[in-house]
């Protein structure tokens, strides 16, 4: 399951284009929707990133992006596959952070994007 912010506006559009290609929408929530403590997440981890929660796998930022994206099929499954290659990875994990505190000034952004 991909967990987002869902009073973010950059965050539900990104989901939604997450959900356009996931083809199950069981697979993608705003954390405001669900019990936490049931994920062993907290509301200030959920707020700072995106997650991604796979049985017992839980991956956060630029990993939860790469699980997700892997999870779909097509061209998108092959780039979530790159995304995690340990190159690219430590690249998007040292991005991850600079994109998610600028997250107000992106696309689809309203101000309660700003952490």
């Amino acid at each position: 399951m991909l967990i987002y912010d869902g009073d973010c506006g950059f965050c539900t559009s990104s989901a939604a284009w997450f959900a356009r290609r996931a083809q199950d929408d069981r697979r993608i929530a705003p954390w405001q929707s669900l019990d936490l403590d049931d994920y062993g997440l907290t509301e200030a981890q959920v707020t700072e990133s995106v997650y991604w929660v796979d049985g017992d796998r839980i991956a956060a930022g630029a990993d939860a992006a790469a699980a997700a994206m892997a999870s779909v099929s097509g061209i998108w499954k092959l780039t979530g596959h790159v995304l995690a290659l340990p190159g690219v990875i430590h690249l998007a994990r040292l991005l991850y952070p600079v994109i998610a505190r600028n997250r107000h000034r992106l696309p689809g952004s309203t101000d309660a994007c700003r952490l």
